[in-house]
């Protein structure tokens, strides 16, 4: 089994290579991670610039190691490309230094690397722990091999995208596991206005304000609160189900309205 692993927090973090050391044991493990922080760039990947992509040091014997001079989205198309050993069979993003729960996927790094394994049909897990400080990786490491190992001896199988986040806490503390659906809701963004020489000119730091969200049963917000562990499997298909019989019965005016 050929395992990558990827973040978003950058290739020098503790994370990433808490991940590896807990893959080595189902498979041939690479990590192909970007060369500094990346967080909230969701899928975006590099078009106007080429990428370089270096062989670096390695934390762990047997496992290389390549740091990507991109987004983690780059890093996991160089990786199921260029990257021996090839084919990938397992990406696996993380472990991400801080929860990546609700809409808040939309923009995560760790999230968007395991989408961008699933545009290529590779099966992918996204790895977070919920805490804002002094982060616990080995609850969120184990449950990352669990699954890994079940990718393998295929009890789950096909391509899917699992987004995983882990309480901040003791294993000893963790009171289960829930397969749970995004939360509504989001963090407000606040800006921080930076003065300028110029007198036309403005300047603003984007600032990641408090999270609000709705606690509501079987989310991931409700199951990190009760001290479980969140498994969400998500998909890619962004079509709105419930606006679309409303819009099917407009389109024949919709048409008429363009094209009189």
């Amino acid at each position: 089994m050929n395992i990558i692993v990827t973040n978003d927090d950058g290739l020098h973090t503790p994370g990433i290579w808490h991940l590896a050391q807990a893959l080595t044991d189902l498979g041939n493990v690479t990590v192909v991670a970007p060369d500094r922080e990346q967080s909230g760039v969701g899928m975006g990947i590099t078009f106007h610039n080429p990428v370089r992509i270096s062989e670096a040091m390695s934390r762990i014997p047997g496992v290389k190691a390549y740091m990507v001079e991109g987004t983690p989205a780059d890093s996991v198309i160089l990786a199921v490309q260029a990257v021996p050993p090839l084919p990938v069979d397992l990406v696996v993003s993380g472990i991400n230094e801080g929860a990546n729960t609700g809409h808040n996927v939309l923009v995560s790094g760790t999230v968007g690397a395991a989408f961008q394994a699933h545009f290529w049909d590779i099966p992918s897990i996204a790895v977070s722990v919920a805490g804002i400080r002094d982060w616990r990786f080995d609850v969120a490491a184990k449950a990352a091999q669990t699954l890994a190992r079940m990718f393998k001896d295929k009890t789950l199988a096909g391509p899917m995208v699992l987004n995983v986040n882990v309480p901040n806490i003791p294993m000893g503390d963790i009171e289960g596991v829930s397969v749970t659906r995004l939360a509504k809701g989001r963090f407000t963004d606040t800006l921080q206005r930076v003065d300028s020489f110029k007198q036309d000119a403005f300047y603003f730091w984007l600032a990641r304000g408090k999270a609000e969200w709705t606690e509501e049963p079987d989310t991931d917000i409700w199951a990190i609160k009760n001290k479980r562990i969140s498994i969400s499997p998500l998909h890619i298909d962004l079509s709105a189900d419930v606006t679309s019989p409303l819009l099917a019965e407009f389109a024949p005016s919709i048409f008429r309205a363009i094209k009189p």
